[in-house]
């Protein structure tokens, strides 16, 4: 660990001038209307992880953000706020800093372009230097900054009290005797105060792991250290890896610290600890996560990762619209889009939730945002899902946008010369933008004499789909829906239609014409005609939206209608909930690609697949899944009051067909979230595995009220790998947290 008396600066970047550029900070206007920009001085704390301004009104220092808090930044106008509120001369001198989660954007302003450059360049440099770290130096910035902070007087030493202090910080909960005795015992030099190797060896202590103890003991059989020999029998025997020799030296050369030990092709603890914290020793299989899925079948086999209202950044009443939001989604690999599309001022089309008072934002800005981040996460398709309520002369201003926005990008006729019986796949379509909406005419007539093309006279799909209970909102639109030429020729693959039954669609309906099920019909029909569903979706697509009676934007459970074969189970993706836990669980892998091929009998015509029933058949793969939740490490705290430690336990959840559907938990480590230790057991029979997930959570219990969310993290059952392994941790947005996780034993076995 780094000498207290030396602050570290991040790996790899010592004399780096970008570095020293944000150590020493500048001046930077920050942008918040067109009348409100302000002169605030930026610079980068000595501890290289936070950012801190200070006023010139007050002169004093403010911490503002975390660098691990910033999900990008962008070069020029492209945020709303600053399209809005400077004008285009100044777009070399802007910058945004995005955040992650629903922190709003700090839109800033230069002195001259070169600056703008550099601060840009600069603050990428160091994120990409943090997101490199591995799990040891993360650990280690963490504390030195709890020690930083603990160290009140900024004497470059700790006193008793100050141990104390730091470690609430690090959210242990310990007794006064325990803490003068470990201070007692760090304190060599017996001056009442830690300074210098005395505050490693309190580090050394501090984080010392009894049970990697126990399992490297086991096998470190030469001279005390693990050989190439030990590990590879620890790589078959426990983790259950079709491992060799080779595969045991590749570890050794990659993951060892001691050059001495190296040399010697000997694995010290420390080394050990490294490859358990690195992608071979996580849960999640390391070959799942690349594409290893066969990405050239038909579109409509896959799961496909999909947004409900991807326009808002809140509620469906009165939250605010927004690009951001659409940046968001794509970047976190959703394949589906809804463009909710209204009649504008000045003959530019809208998006917004009609009848409400969300804010409004231009169709055009919109497709420029998609155009932009659709395929930064994911190479795969982006279908556009258009809810159309806008008159002829709007929706051909919305085509030409489409058309000039997206140029070739955009799918404007099937591919191949001559009528397709099927979809293309994601493979064939990749960097390709669909639309899906309605469409005047069979797609048939891309290839003959063209039909006359006269109004559709139609709804929206979701208002077909509510026409029963909508009758209000037609009466507000006085008339229906009428359809562009050049609107409704962009649809190809994705033609929208009402749902009148399995047998209606199947003996009149093309491959290509497909409905969209509010939840509660599509999971009546999960529930009862699941078969007639899944065979259903062998050839059609099925998107499913949410209730519009969820105007708090939130969620439903979309494993049911995974069961039932549906592709497009739309989510608000702009609310945290544990449905989008699952839901990131289900697309984690394949690249994180937005597309997961579904088991082979949910691809074929005659399937007798039935989720509800579960008749014997090839889905039938009964196993067992042995779990043991061994430790956790470096929670967080939920409760930010200084007094406030988590009482940690653990859950662990089976999503899956209903037979597979199961949850258990640890008790409760009471006042300890940085090394809790349960060992505890857990066993679960798991039926159908190529649709189960397996999701851990961690809470602090809370006997008066509903426990409190610290992280989860869940993983497709299949793409478990088994023995001793660590599983990082998730914030409620998703993202992950620094340094916490969980060690666990997983065994798998047929049952």
């Amino acid at each position: 660990m780094a000498n207290k008396n030396h602050l570290p600066l991040p790996y790899g970047m010592e004399g780096d001038t970008d570095l020293q550029f944000l150590l020493v900070g500048g001046d930077l206007l920050k942008v918040r209307s067109s009348s409100w920009k302000k002169t605030r001085f930026y610079k980068l704390q000595e501890d290289c992880q936070t950012m801190w301004h200070e006023s010139k009104k007050t002169f004093k220092f403010n911490q503002t953000f975390s660098i691990k808090d910033i999900s990008a930044v962008r070069a020029g106008r492209q945020s709303e706020g600053l399209r809005k509120n400077t004008e285009e001369p100044v777009e070399g001198r802007c910058f945004s800093i995005i955040f992650k989660g629903r922190r709003k954007n700090l839109d800033l302003m230069a002195s001259s372009e070169e600056e703008a450059k550099q601060w840009v360049t600069s603050l990428e440099k160091i994120m990409s230097n943090m997101e490199n770290l591995n799990s040891q130096q993360k650990t280690e910035h963490w504390i030195f900054n709890c020690l930083r902070k603990a160290d009140k007087n900024s004497d470059n030493k700790l006193s008793l009290e100050e141990l104390k202090d730091f470690l609430h910080q690090i959210n242990i909960e310990v007794d006064d005797q325990y803490a003068e005795k470990l201070f007692q015992e760090c304190d060599q030099s017996k001056c009442g105060h830690l300074a210098g190797d005395e505050i490693e060896h309190f580090y050394s202590l501090l984080t010392h792991r009894q049970e990697i103890d126990t399992i490297y003991g086991e096998y470190a059989k030469t001279t005390g250290f693990m050989s190439a020999e030990n590990l590879l029998e620890f790589l078959i025997k426990e983790q259950r890896e079709e491992a060799t020799l080779a595969d045991a030296h590749r570890l050794i050369n990659k993951y060892e610290l001691d050059d001495k030990a190296k040399e010697k092709q000997l694995m010290t603890q420390d080394g050990f600890l490294m490859y358990l914290h690195m992608p071979e020793g996580l849960v999640l299989n390391p070959t799942h996560k690349a594409v290893h899925q066969d990405m050239s079948q038909p579109m409509n086999h896959y799961f496909i990762s999909s947004s409900h209202n991807t326009y808002l950044m809140e509620d469906q009443l009165k939250g605010p619209s927004s690009t951001e939001a659409y940046a968001r989604a794509l970047i976190k690999g959703c394949r589906c889009v809804e463009l909710d599309c209204w009649d504008g001022s000045d003959g530019e089309p809208v998006i917004y939730h009609g009848y409400t008072l969300t804010s409004k934002i231009l169709f055009k800005d919109t497709i420029k945002a998609i155009k932009e981040y659709a395929f930064k996460t994911s190479d795969y398709p982006v279908i556009l899902s258009l809810e159309n309520h806008c008159s002829v002369e709007q929706q051909r201003v919305m085509a030409q946008h489409m058309s000039s926005i997206l140029g070739s990008a955009l799918l404007t006729s099937p591919l191949g010369d001559q009528m397709p019986t099927d979809f293309p796949s994601p493979e064939e379509l990749k960097g390709r933008f669909l639309v899906k909406g309605k469409r005047l005419t069979k797609l048939e007539a891309c290839f003959g004499p063209e039909e006359t093309a006269g109004d559709d006279g139609s709804l929206t799909e979701e208002e077909e789909d509510d026409k029963e209970e909508e009758e209000e909102e037609k009466k507000k639109e006085g008339k229906k829906l009428k359809l562009a030429k050049e609107l409704s020729d962009m649809v190809i693959y994705c033609k929208s239609v009402h749902f009148n039954g399995f047998q209606d669609a199947k003996d009149n309906l093309g491959f290509y014409e497909m409905s969209s099920f509010k939840e509660r019909k599509a999971m009546a029909l999960a529930e009862e005609s699941a078969n007639s569903y899944i065979r259903h979706n062998v050839d059609k697509l099925s998107r499913i939206y949410p209730s519009g009676t969820r105007t708090d934007s939130s969620n439903y459970n979309p494993v049911p209608l995974w069961n039932a074969g549906c592709q497009i189970v739309s989510l608000n993706f702009q609310t945290s909930c544990n449905d989008m836990d699952v839901n990131q669980g289900r697309f984690l892998t394949n690249g994180k690609t937005g597309y997961i091929l579904k088991p082979a009998y949910m691809r074929d015509l005659g399937s007798e697949f039935d989720p509800i029933t579960l008749t014997a058949g090839p889905w039938l793969q009964h196993k067992t899944l042995h779990l043991m939740i061994i430790s956790a490490q470096q929670l967080p705290k939920v409760n930010q009051k200084k007094t406030s430690i988590v009482d940690a336990l653990v859950k662990v959840e089976i999503h899956g067909v209903p037979a597979d559907t199961a949850d258990k938990e640890t008790p409760y480590i009471g006042n300890n979230g940085f090394n809790p230790m349960w060992n505890e057991n857990f066993k679960f029979d798991v039926y159908v595995p190529e649709l189960a997930l397996v999701r851990f959570v961690v809470e602090d219990h809370d006997s008066v009220t509903d426990n409190d969310f610290v992280g989860q993290f869940t993983v497709p059952f299949t793409s478990l790998q088994m023995g001793y392994r660590q599983v990082p941790l998730l914030n409620k947005e998703g993202d992950p947290l620094p340094s916490a996780g969980l060690f666990v034993h997983i065994m798998i076995m047929d049952a």
